[in-house]
Order: structure tokens, then sequence, then C-alpha cells
């Protein structure tokens, strides 16, 4: 008697093209899969080869005429910045991220709050600057400062850009739609880098932006979106409708239950959200200790200037004849 597996049965009912551009419903999800299905045949596998690339002739450059750029910036760049983005897009995530809704949201976590955080930190605009020739550099300043950047890089847009997205997303077909096109799925991918960018770049970045708040405004800021995440991901935990509709359950997978995944989800998108929370605040705190040192140090320049230039006008003042005495 010929012998059927159940998981090849249950993939194998699936109608043909159900999943995004064509692709195979995926056998059961294992740690090991993350490194045996990894593609480097995208459009985003390229964009990252490529934006490393550049980071990291840029501060050859650097190097080549004695200038220094610290260390710190390149690990966050290419670690957690571009190396996060890899790691959930790359790797062989990308195989259950339209049949898992928790693997989606792992993605959505690293796309959207931690890689972007690091990026900042990374400081890519300084660095093109302190490379780049006079003319592209004006370019870039004129990019930096434009309309465009100073409407979208305001907090209270890049705030409200951050928490509108996902509920537009997730509470509307257009989640079903990026499941079932594989363009619009990579669309999403791209925004939700760039919507994270938008938000944590003038709160966290170390590039110059026009009209940065300062370090109190932005720390109530990222105080008000710590319960954004955990009111998101409870309300997925508490869902009585499956995301995507039908869009799971007709995949068949004998390994996983749509209901429990979307409640694994929401924890992951919950638990995670107060995690980078917690971070960035950390962060921002950090920063503000320092700038803060920096400060101080330069007001204690300018006082010891101060003196010196004190001390010199009475020590001239001594030094002057009295008005009257003999020359």
């Amino acid at each position: 008697m010929l012998h059927v597996d159940p998981i090849f049965a249950a993939t194998s009912a699936v109608p043909s093209g159900v999943l995004a551009a064509g692709a195979e419903v995926p056998p059961p999800f294992t740690i090991g899969r993350v490194f045996t299905e990894t593609r480097l045949d995208s459009w985003l596998a390229l964009g990252l080869v490529l934006a490393a690339g550049l980071y990291l002739y840029g501060v050859h450059r650097l190097r080549l005429r004695g200038d220094r750029w610290p260390v710190v910036r390149t690990v966050c760049f290419l670690g957690p910045g571009l190396g996060g983005i890899a790691a959930v897009t790359v790797s062989g995530l990308h195989a259950y991220d339209t049949s898992l809704l928790s693997v989606h949201m792992v993605q959505h976590m690293v796309l959207s709050m931690i890689s972007p955080i690091f990026l900042a930190l990374g400081a890519p605009v300084t660095l093109a600057l302190r490379t780049l020739s006079v003319r592209p550099r004006k370019r870039l300043l004129a990019i930096v400062h434009s309309r465009i950047a100073k409407i979208y890089s305001f907090p209270l847009v890049a705030f409200g850009i951050f928490v509108v997205n996902p509920f537009a997303l997730y509470f509307t077909d257009l989640y079903r739609y990026t499941l079932e096109h594989a363009w619009a799925h990579e669309l999403v991918h791209a925004h939700f880098i760039m919507t994270g960018c938008v938000f944590f770049w003038p709160l966290l970045g170390l590039d110059p932006l026009p009209g940065r708040w300062p370090y109190p405004a932005r720390a109530l800021l990222m105080m008000l979106s710590v319960p954004f995440h955990t009111v998101l991901g409870l309300t997925i935990m508490q869902s009585t409708t499956l995301f995507g509709g039908d869009w799971y359950p007709s995949l068949g997978l004998a390994w996983s239950d749509p209901w429990n995944d979307q409640v694994v989800a929401g924890g992951i998108l919950w638990a995670g959200g107060e995690f980078v929370s917690v971070t960035m605040i950390a962060v921002l705190v950090v920063q503000w200790v320092k700038q803060s040192e920096r400060e101080a140090r330069r007001l204690d320049r300018e006082l010891d200037r101060q003196e010196a230039r004190e001390r010199a006008a009475e020590a001239a003042d001594a030094a002057a004849p009295a008005p009257g005495a003999p020359a």
C-alpha cells in the first residue's frame, strides 16, 4: 500500500498559486529551516549588500585621509541595522512570512522598530556628508533640508504615521492583499523600514536633521509610544476573527493552528514592543546624559577662557604705569 505523508497531502491539497507568487507551502517550521531556506536572489538582498558596501567605502575613505569614524557606529549600522533586516527577510524566515502570522510579526518588529534604531545610530548621512565631494554634498544637504524632509521628520507627523500604519494594514483587507501578491508583500517590508526610520531618526539618530526637538520633548513622545504595541498586541490576541480572512486556514497546514498562531503573533508584538520601548528610552537617556556632559565641558572651557582673559587684563593693568608717574 502506498503511504502518503499527511503533511504532503495537506500541502498538495492547496490550490496552485495560493501563496504569493506561486510559492509552495513550506514544511513544518524549525530553527534549522531559518538557515536552510536562506535566499540571496531578492531585490532587498541586493539593496542590503549595496548599502553595506557604500557605508564601508565611506569609512575607508575617511581612514585614508586620517579621519576617525567611531567603530560603534559601523557596528550598529552593519550589525543590528542591516543585519537585522537580512535576518528576517533573506534568511529562511521569508519562507514562512505568508504562512505564519507569528513569523510576519517578528518581521514587523525587526523591520519597523529594531533595525531602524541601529540604522539611525550608524549616522549614514553624516558619513556621506564627510566623504562626498562638494556637489553631491550640496545635493544631499538640499534633500535633508527640503520641505518634504522637514514634514516627514517632524516628530508628531512621524509618530502619527508610525501608530496608524499597523492598524491600517491589519484591520483592513490590505493585509489579505499583501498575502496574495508577492510584490505587495515585499513593498510592506520596505514600508516597515521606512516608517521606522522616519520615526526613530529624529528621536535617536545622530545625523543633522532640521527642527530636531530637545531631549525632554523626545522623551515624552517616546513614553507616549510605549503603550501602542501593547494595545495592538492585545487586540490581536483577543480578536475573534482571523487576520487575512480565510487565507491561513486555506493553506491546510497540518502542523499549525491559525488561531493559536495568531495568539502567539499578538504576544510577540506585545512583549517585543515593551522590550524595544524600554531599550529606545534607555538609548535616549544615554544620549541625553552625554549631551549634557558635552554641554557642561563646553561651558567649563568657556569659563576657563573667560577667567584667563580676566587674569590677563588684570596683569596688564598691574604692569601698566600709574597715570602721571614718570616713564
